[in-house]
């Protein structure tokens, strides 16, 4: 396989959380085996919260507001649903020569630069994991960050909030996070093309990572 090349997918429906975890988990072998290119899916979900492997109990505020289902990716409680952007990165960061902490810094600095090309100043918080901006006399989150590395491969990824119903997150703290804490990108630009942004990113993609993207019709 073509180490330079990451092959990629938009999803123009909303995916099944669950078959996207299982379809990750097989992915990750092939990329092992050398079967295929690593993998950058863009897709959204359905409404769910999920729990990483750091999650509280005491952070799940709505236990019975959507289905909740506990995933092998770190960190805490998150929610996924229409209007945010999910980004899976299937990526061998052990061929690349990577440490997690460098890829999620590569991470960090791919979503604070496609930000910056819409007009919006965010940034990485040593303190707190994800992507934040100022908004009300107070930094509010963005977008998250939640990985799992397999056979020195990652899979899950990132979330950023284009247009979700941002009141969605009231039945979690987000990442340990109080859910007032939370915006997106319609709340600070007036003029939102999301099709535009998925370009934004696919060019950020290739110049953070140093890679070549590969456009497929159809998930194999």
């Amino acid at each position: 396989m073509n180490n330079n090349k990451v092959d990629y997918f938009l999803e123009k429906k909303l995916v099944d959380y669950l078959k996207s975890v299982e379809f990750m988990e097989r992915k990750v072998n092939e990329i092992y085996k050398g079967n295929c290119n690593e993998f950058l899916w863009l897709l959204e979900h359905d409404n769910i919260y999920t729990a990483g492997t750091s999650a509280k109990s005491k952070d799940l505020l709505k236990p019975n507001k959507f289905k909740v289902h506990k995933t092998n990716r770190g960190g805490q409680f998150t929610y996924h649903g229409p209007g945010q952007k999910v980004a899976y990165l299937l990526i061998n960061i052990r061929d690349a020569g990577y440490d997690i902490r460098g890829f999620i810094n590569l991470l960090e600095d791919w979503i604070i630069n496609s930000l910056k090309d819409i007009g919006i100043k965010a940034v990485a918080d040593k303190d707190h994991v994800g992507i934040w901006v100022k908004k009300d006399n107070c930094k509010k989150k963005i977008a998250s960050i939640g990985l799992r590395v397999r056979k020195g491969i990652t899979f899950h990824g990132i979330s950023i909030n284009i247009n979700p119903n941002l009141e969605n997150f009231n039945g979690i703290n987000p990442c340990g996070n109080d859910h007032k804490n939370v915006t997106s990108i319609e709340e600070n630009i007036k003029i939102l093309n999301a099709e535009n942004f998925n370009n934004i990113l696919l060019k950020n993609f290739e110049i953070i990572f140093k890679k070549k993207l590969n456009p497929i019709k159809t998930l194999i």
